[in-house]
């Protein structure tokens, strides 16, 4: 895979203009992006903007914290779907994560994923679920990403990059290691071949150095706003 094509192009700031919004369109069109990511209420915008093109529309819901309603995760999800969104990112829910309320945490990821299966435009959806890896101890993250992938879960990702701290080659490492034992446990339990679940790492990740190491670590996809500077370091080298 080409090195651009890690990377979700993001600007999630609360104060993103549209003009701005408009601008990481052209660059993710410019360099050939995996995708632009964004606030749920710039997904149509979004959509519009990538509409005759192969890159990906990304919306985060439940962002930053997870803590609202599951009701509330789903009707954003569905509406995000229903603007053009093509994957999702949704933050856990980080309060049942500390309370080890496991159920709470797979029902409110299984919802949104029977959204992202089962929607209106009758369009699957990747589901990418944010851990925030920096409010977890190491045994609520393996338990989390055992949780996402029990769920359904198409990804894990690190951090919104909005807390305490952001994507460390440790929890990237740590998390690739989970969901891959993850799913070779459901699959030997099941009999049934099940879809490899990716890791994405977000949250700090502003130069090539730190890109490449997250990648060697074993993730899958990158979540920055750096991805201009990034890509242009590696086109220099």
């Amino acid at each position: 895979m080409e090195f651009n094509q890690y990377f979700d192009h993001t600007i999630l700031k609360a104060d993103a203009s549209e003009e701005e919004v408009n601008a990481v369109c052209r660059e993710a069109i410019a360099y050939h992006f995996a995708s632009v990511c964004v606030n749920s209420a710039r997904t149509k915008q979004v959509s519009c903007l990538l509409a005759d093109t192969d890159i990906a529309v990304c919306t985060v819901i439940g962002f930053p914290l997870g803590a609202m309603s599951t009701m509330a995760k789903k009707l954003e999800t569905l509406t995000a779907i229903e603007d053009g969104a093509t994957e999702i990112d949704m933050v856990i829910h980080v309060g049942a994560v500390k309370d080890a309320d496991w159920d709470a945490v797979k029902k409110d990821i299984e919802e949104v994923k029977e959204v992202c299966t089962n929607n209106t435009m009758g369009r699957k959806v990747v589901l990418k679920v944010i851990l925030e890896t920096c409010l977890l101890t190491e045994e609520e993250k393996r338990k989390a990403c055992e949780t996402a992938v029990e769920a359904g879960a198409d990804f894990v990702k690190t951090s919104t990059g909005f807390s305490s701290g952001g994507a460390t080659v440790e929890d990237v490492a740590l998390m690739r290691e989970v969901v891959d034992a993850k799913t070779t446990a459901l699959e030997k339990e099941t009999g049934v071949t099940h879809n490899r679940v990716q890791v994405k790492a977000s949250g700090g990740i502003r130069d090539l150095a730190t890109a490449k190491a997250m990648l060697a670590a074993g993730a899958d996809r990158l979540g920055t706003s750096a991805t201009v500077a990034i890509v242009t370091e590696a086109a220099g080298q």
